[in-house]
This record gives structure tokens, sequence and C-alpha cells, in this order.
């Protein structure tokens, strides 16, 4: 059954219950909206900007952008481009695509005007939903969008090229077309994360949609009683499939645009949440505010919270550790997954291996796992390769580039690119990304594991560690150092706390700056090699 059945589910069992809820702590002045809004708390810093939605208006809203969709002549196959920073029309004009047989074509809220072409002529979109912080991008190349049919616009000030989605919408059916939706058929292209060039679109099926659903809830037990606190951006996989289980319970979810630390405190406390899926740099923030007294836990009321889980990236053991010092009752998990096996779930932890924190897990719920050598042979215990991955969720192509797709899907199997070993519990670590190895002196560097070393030093906030040219080694690694606020290092002393180190792990190379991560917590390591590649280095000492 498509995705869409369990939104119409829960639109009939529980019309009048909260599906979603969406809150901006920036805004601090009310605005015309079509659903109920309010401030939800008057002293809080700049105000609190609240809407909801039932199950009945989310159903009913996806319902009519379906609908209005037809009227403009889309047709089952079409691709429908998303450009829309979280807020709550994103879902319904999400699953208002896929209740017409079209495809949902989300993109990143990072990507420049050159980027948004790409990608729209890519997936060969030939509609385009964007908010107002968009408009100056999507204007400056508007003129050479020629497949783009129609556009709509979610906001005030609706600008001369696109028509007011709200008010369209509000003219159409709320009956659910009748349009044939089967399991096999297309329902949605994301995007790679593109850190190594112009994204790849990766198309994905209803059945993987499903499939990602039901891992979630197996992984995390949503109930009906649960809250989602859910922060990342929609755009993303792991935001929306992690949200899958709100969908499959008929729970509530709360989405936040914003992510200091006394935010997503207050909203917790708040909206009352069970569930929040936060990345390494947010943990990282709170835990730093905690310390330095900038927030305090008597201020907010955290008792229903049950589960913080982490995916998108590498977790460093040592911040697991300091978390759970700060809350010893929640449960926690770490999620392993790519936009290629639909997000979230294809590996991970599980709320019961604690003891295990440092490994992403194991096999998850409907899927399998192996790790290979060169030759595809699997690895004995402890030996490094190649993870893969197989299950329902594995997307059927890179949608027009077949040499790429030939690459990566072998026999059903999914090569993620990342390398990992296994334990001799079964228990699966990424040791790093196949392309971020450094091989120095004929030595295979990991960076991942220098990192996680670099990070149990208390002045250090974020490090990225990268393989710079060398004559003599061929690479050595470069340990590029964010220090915390208000704290100091030197050369000498990240040098000295690196002997704890085998000789051969230590980098070569001391960096401080500021270290890039993407909108989904992922370090940018192209970024960072486009800059000290060329030789050029900062000074060696900084002060927070």
């Amino acid at each position: 059954m498509p995705i869409t059945e369990f939104l119409e589910k829960n639109a009939r069992l529980y019309p009048n219950d909260v599906a979603l809820v969406e809150v901006n702590p920036e805004i601090s002045q009310k605005r015309p909206a079509t659903w109920r809004e309010y401030s939800l708390i008057e002293s809080a810093p700049g105000g609190k900007y609240r809407r909801e939605m039932t199950w009945r208006d989310f159903d009913t809203k996806a319902n009519r952008f379906a609908n209005l969709l037809l009227t403009r002549g889309v047709k089952k196959g079409d691709k429908v481009a998303v450009l829309l920073m979280n807020c709550l029309e994103w879902l319904p004009i999400y699953f208002g695509i896929l209740k017409m047989g079209a495809l949902a074509v989300p993109m990143n809220y990072r990507y420049a005007s050159d980027e948004i072409k790409y990608c729209l002529d890519l997936s060969d979109s030939s509609v385009l939903v964007f908010g107002p912080e968009f408009t100056g991008r999507v204007e400056a190349i508007v003129d050479q969008l020629t497949d783009i049919k129609h556009m709509f616009y979610v906001g005030n000030d609706v600008p001369p090229f696109a028509d007011n989605y709200s008010e369209m919408v509000n003219y159409c059916s709320s009956v659910a077309p009748a349009v044939e939706i089967t399991d096999e058929d297309d329902a949605a292209i994301y995007f790679s994360s593109g850190t190594t060039g112009f994204p790849k679109a990766i198309l994905h099926s209803h059945r993987a949609l499903v499939s990602s659903a039901k891992t979630e809830q197996a992984h995390h037990g949503q109930t009906k009683d649960d809250v989602f606190l859910c922060i990342p951006p929609l755009y993303h996989t792991g935001a929306k499939m992690h949200w899958f289980g709100s969908l499959l319970s008929g729970s509530r979810a709360v989405l936040l645009r914003g992510v200091k630390p006394e935010w997503v405190m207050r909203c917790a406390s708040d909206e009352g949440a069970t569930i929040v899926w936060l990345l390494v740099p947010w943990v990282q923030d709170i835990l730093d505010a905690l310390d330095a007294g900038t927030i305090t836990l008597n201020e907010y009321d955290l008792e229903r919270w049950r589960l913080m889980h982490i995916g998108a990236q590498p977790v460093p053991p040592s911040l697991i550790t300091r978390w759970l010092g700060v809350f010893p009752k929640h449960q926690y998990d770490t999620n392993y997954g790519l936009s290629e096996s639909i997000g979230p779930g294809c590996v991970h932890l599980g709320v019961e291996n604690i003891h295990k924190v440092g490994a992403i897990g194991k096999a998850g719920y409907l899927w399998e796992t192996k790790v290979v050598n060169e030759r595809g042979e699997e690895v004995t215990d402890g030996e490094v390769g190649e993870l893969a991955v197989k299950g329902p969720g594995v997307m059927k192509c890179y949608y027009k580039n077949a040499a790429a797709t030939n690459e990566i899907l072998k026999d059903g199997w999914l090569y993620t690119g990342d390398m990992a070993k296994i334990d001799e519990d079964g228990f699966i670590y990424l040791v790093d990304r196949k392309k971020d190895v450094i091989i120095t002196g004929g030595e295979n560097l990991y960076p991942v594991q220098i990192e996680d070393f670099l990070r149990a030093n208390e002045k250090i906030k974020d490090v990225a560690v990268i393989g710079l040219p060398d004559e003599r080694l061929g690479e050595i690694a470069a340990a590029i150092i964010e220090i915390k606020e208000g704290e100091s290092a030197t050369e000498e002393e990240i040098n000295e706390f690196c002997l704890g180190m085998p000789r051969y792990k230590r980098p070569r190379k001391i960096i401080f700056a500021e270290v890039p991560r993407n909108p989904t917590g992922k370090i940018e390591k192209p970024k960072l090699r486009e800059i000290y590649c060329g030789g050029r280095l900062v000074e060696k000492q900084i002060k927070g």
C-alpha cells in the first residue's frame, strides 16, 4: 500500500487530534495564516510563533493540493519540486504530490541559483513550489526555467512570476483524487549531498517509503502518546523518514525552526517531547551551554523526554558519555542510513545496546548488511572493508545516470562507500568514508578515528581530519580544530595531547579554524581540502 494511506487512516481515526505543530522562536509578531496560531510563551526571547494542524486538516490540505496539480495538467509520473524551509505547509504539499501520482522532488534549502536550476533540470521537474526565503534565487534564473510550467509560492508578498499557493489551494476539492497508486510506482527523487560536485538524483518507490516507516517504528516504538521533536530539514530523507514513525502511530510531531540550545530545550519542555532527533553539533552546543550556565535544567520540564537519537554522521562516544551524564534516564540510539537507502535505519544501534556506544549497530529491521574487501568478499571480524546494505529501502537507481547506479548497486546490494569493521559480537563500527582514507607512507589512516580521539580534549568543540599532499609520504594527516568559545590552545598543546595515539596516526599539521558542516551535520571535507590543500595555513594559535 502507498504511504498516503497511512495519512488517510489517521484522518479517519483521529480527525481532531493534532498531527503537526510548527514553532518558530525567531518570529515575535503573529502573521495571517490558514491554521490556528498563537504566541505560546510571551516571555521567551523574541516571543514564540506557533501553528498547529489536525490530522483531518492535514489530509484535506494534501487532497486540495493534489487536485490543484490535476487542474493544472500535472499527470501521474510528473515531477514536482519542493523548495521550502521547514513549515506547516511542507508535509501536506509533499503528500498532495504523492496522492495524485506525481513524484515529490525535495530540494536542499542551501542550493544557490545554479544548483536549483541544475536539480530541476536533472529531475525533469515541471512544477516548483517555493517559499519567501528563495524568491531572489528563483528570480535570478526564472527566465532559464523553460521546462517549469507552474510555480506556486507559499507565503506573503507573492512574486509576479508565481501563483499564490494558499489562495489557489482553498478553491480545490478536499476529496482525494481517484488516482491508482501501487507500491512499485515511483514516489520521490531525493538528491545526494553533493559534497563532491553537483548532486545526483536518487529515485525511490512507494514501497521504499513504506518500508522506512515500518523500520523507524520498529526501532523506536512510537505510540499514539509520543511527541516527536523534529529539527533537521524535511528535504532530507532522514528527518522525514524518522517522522514516518509518527505517521504510523498517529502521534504528534513538532517542527522547530531553529537550533539554539535554549530553543531546543524550551520547545521540548513546552511541547512535552518524548523523542528528539539531534545532530552532533546540536548535542555539543546543548552540553556546552549547560556547562557554561547559559541554560539550566531546572528551567524546563523534560520528564516526558524518553529517547535522544542521532544520525547522519559518525558519533563520538565521548559525546554520548557526556550526554548520559546529564540525562541518565534517556534512552539513546544511533541510526545509520543514506539517501540511497531511504534515510534512517538500515543499520542502528538499538536502545538496548548502550554498552556498545561507538558502534553504529547491526542490520536494521528489514535490512541485511555485510562488510567486503575490494573483491567483494566478506572480511573477517576486525578487518576493515566497505559496508554494503540490502533491503526494501534501497533506491531504484540514480535517475538518468546508469553508470553511477552500476557503481554502487550490485546484485541488489548497495555499496555505501563507508569503510567499516565488525566486532566479535557482530556490531558494525564506521571507520571512515572510502574516499576520505589517508594513505601516508603506505599506511592507511582513518580520519574518524583521529577525530574521535581529539574530541576527548575538553577545549575542542569540533575537529575534521583531512589529507594534505606530501612529496615524501604521499599524504599527511592535518587536523582542522575549532576551539570552544572562551578557551585557547596552541599547536604544542594539541601535539602533546596526541601523544596518546600511535605515532603514525598523529596529525602532522594542526590548523585552528571553523569546521564547516552541511545542514544534516556532515563535515564538508571537500570544502576544507579546497581551502587547505593549496598550502595556505592559518595562525597556529587561536583564542575563543
